[in-house]
């Protein structure tokens, strides 16, 4: 965990309405959404690519993809 609070994973599928299916290295599978600033620098993601994602503080089943490793 990067001292933000952000965890890597590696993304496993896109999803409809700009939502990617991402395993954790914990393991955990979370649907995260691509961060206004991520949106800016990253042109596109595919499945196997690394990610940084902060995950939602009240529901740990979502995060915000923040950086592509």
């Amino acid at each position: 965990m990067s001292p933000n609070g952000e965890l890597q994973g590696q993304v496993e599928q896109t999803l409809p309405r700009g939502l990617f299916r991402v395993r954790l290295d914990g393991g955990e599978v979370v649907r995260a959404s691509l961060s206004p600033q991520a949106r800016r620098i990253i042109v596109k993601l595919i499945a196997g690519d690394r990610v940084l994602v902060q995950l939602h503080p009240h529901d740990p089943t979502r995060g915000r993809i923040t950086q592509q490793l």
